[in-house]
């Protein structure tokens, strides 16, 4: 139920990050709040229907209708947040963009409306399964708590990072976006997470420390024995009549294991120090740090991927089409295209990557009970219990978990044969290899992608396939792209301008002002890579073999200057301000900085 929690919660927000906030609202507030209305409505209606008639009668249909409605709400929330602009009404939280997590958080609050309506409607049939009653508010209060704790992590790396971004330290920003900083940021988080969320969890959740008693000094006592240390809680997790256990936390004086009531009246004390050594063996095997590897090692290659699936996507014939039209606006197509991928490539990792290594790390803490008592017999009495009080099916299958019955299978194989226990560590260990080697091998070669020529392709593309468009029924095309040029180097947008100024050339290669603003460009360009000095002098010299205005002498001088042909420049400079006396202040400053500085790929211009 946690994991399945935190997959609906990771979708929901990565969802909410896909959407773009346009500089104009695509519909207004009130057809935004009717749009929410209406999907909160049919939400309503659909969770009543559900949770209604007593259909959710036992544990199990509880557990099932709820995931069901937390997808169906995942939906919906998807729906309203396209369709409404929630995101543009939200954006003002980030005061100017200095703190965005505060509207990512608004996000996230506002995807909790629709769970908040299901908790609602499942109230009724809460109090039916799990024995206790509670007001509406106090009911989602409850869930709310619960799921706190698992997004609470990322509400916390938001904040950090967006805070630390305001500290004024020169270099700090940019340092923290470098890979030194990813890491060294990272680490800070780990600590943190390491530190404060196992007691702020316990606090959440409601757990107590585990009574004074023969039980309480029993398990201490078998802790000890292990040479392990932990806090011993009651967790009263759905009223205390779920029977499960866990442990959280890596440090021993912050690490708790948590016992439900309904466990500790079930079990005799053989069979919880099975299932504390369940708990122990997932500690001793390091499963909460590998966690943290497998978590982070999605993270790091979704970070390594954003850019070039963007491109890829950008760079098909249908996509700009999309663009090109007027159904739909740019930045969503592109928020899509670049995002969706990644939001399937999350699901699938989580679901089976993800799940793969959390079923077999629960069958190497289960036959750690080997290690600890010797046999596995008071783990399958527990187990046995387990599914005869909770009238689970022991052949139900589990993603995060192997189904009970399998893992009582397991068991009685080892009991047979201790060698599978060595089989079960050995398959883990080189399945973690095998993650490492592939994780760090799809790094590399993912540096590899040509991002670069990805973007220009892409460029080139948006160029080609938009731009065309609106040339369509234009007589002088090379006109038409020469202007386009212009106006994207007066913007700074100096790649697509020079991709622009090329269309134009093919159409047209003896346009004097092309040829002269294209020169400008190869010489002044704020990316030295788009410099080429040789190839400005031979477009400025056509240029002014067949319009030699004052403007077009500058830049043929600037070319010379930049060749190192300072006479040439010099006079060609002069031949500017006889041209074209009302510029000479301007033409002045141009011949002392021929004959005072030499040209370099930092020289600074006024484009």
């Amino acid at each position: 139920m946690i994991y399945t929690n935190l997959l609906i919660y990771l979708t929901a927000i990565f969802l909410f990050s896909l959407d773009s906030v346009p500089e104009q609202a695509t519909v207004s507030a009130t057809k935004s709040i009717l749009i929410l209305t209406a999907t909160l409505l049919l939400y309503g209606v659909l969770t009543r229907r559900l949770f209604g008639n007593g259909k959710a009668h036992t544990a199990e249909r509880y557990f099932t209708t709820e995931k069901k409605l937390s997808i169906l709400a995942l939906l919906l929330f998807s729906v309203t947040l396209f369709l409404g602009d929630i995101k543009y009404y939200l954006s003002f939280l980030s005061l100017d963009q200095r703190l965005p997590a505060l509207t990512n958080i608004a996000g996230l609050i506002f995807f909790s409306i629709f769970l908040c309506v299901m908790w609602t409607a499942a109230r009724t049939s809460y109090a039916s399964v799990f024995g206790r009653e509670y007001s509406r508010w106090s009911f989602i209060l409850l869930n709310v708590r619960f799921n706190l704790a698992i997004v609470l992590p990322w509400i916390t790396l938001s904040v950090f990072y967006d805070a630390l971004n305001l500290v004024p330290i020169p270099g700090l920003a940019a340092f923290l976006e470098s890979t030194w900083g990813d890491i060294l940021f990272l680490g800070v988080f780990l600590l943190i997470v390491m530190l404060l969320f196992p007691p702020l969890v316990r606090r959440l959740w409601g757990c107590t420390q585990l009574p004074g008693g023969p039980l309480r000094t029993h398990l201490v006592s078998f802790c000890d024995r292990q040479k392990f240390s932990a806090e011993l809680c009651v967790w009263p997790l759905f009223e205390g009549r779920v029977l499960t256990a866990g442990v959280m936390g890596i440090l021993p004086g912050l690490r708790y294991i948590m016992l439900t009531p309904a466990l500790m009246e079930s079990l005799n004390v053989e069979e919880l120090e099975a299932v504390m050594a369940h708990e122990i063996g997932h500690v001793k095997k390091n499963h909460l740090l590998l966690y943290v590897l497998l978590i982070g090692g999605f993270s790091i290659i979704a970070g390594l991927l954003a850019e070039p699936i963007l491109f890829f996507f950008l760079s098909m014939d249908w996509v700009f089409s999309l663009m090109a039209g007027e159904t739909f606006d740019p930045e969503t197509i592109v928020a899509l295209v670049g995002g969706i991928p990644l939001l399937i490539g999350l699901l699938i990792y989580f679901r089976f990557v993800f799940g793969y290594f959390i079923r077999n790390f629960e069958r190497q803490a289960d036959l750690y009970v080997f290690k600890v008592l010797g046999t596995s017999r008071a783990l399958v009495s527990a187990f046995h219990k387990i599914l005869l009080t909770s009238g689970q099916k022991a052949d139900k299958p589990n993603w995060h978990h192997f189904g009970i019955g399998e893992r009582m299978t397991q068991l009685e194989l080892c009991e047979q044969d201790h060698s599978w226990i060595h089989k079960q560590d050995t398959k883990v260990r080189l399945s973690l290899i095998a993650y490492l080697i592939i994780l760090i091998t799809t790094i590399g070669l993912v540096k590899q992608i040509p991002a670069d020529q990805l973007a220009h392709d892409y460029e080139g593309k948006y160029i080609e396939l938009v731009l065309m468009q609106n040339v369509q029924g234009v007589e002088d095309k090379s006109a038409w792209f020469r202007l386009l040029g212009d106006l994207l180097f007066s913007r700074k947008h100096e790649q697509k301008a020079l991709i622009a100024y090329n269309k134009a050339l093919d159409l047209n290669p003896e346009d004097p002002e092309l040829l002269n603003n294209l020169a400008w460009l190869l010489l002044t360009s704020s990316d030295p890579l788009l410099r080429d000095p040789p190839q400005a002098l031979n477009l400025a010299s056509s240029a002014a073999r067949t319009n030699p205005q004052a403007h077009v002498l500058d830049t043929l001088a600037t070319a010379y200057w930049a060749n190192g042909l300072i006479d040439d420049a010099i006079t060609t400079e002069q031949q500017a301000i006889q041209k074209d006396p009302s510029q000479a202040t301007f033409y002045q400053l141009q011949l002392e900085r021929f004959q005072t500085r030499p040209y370099t790929n930092d020289s600074g211009f006024i484009n």
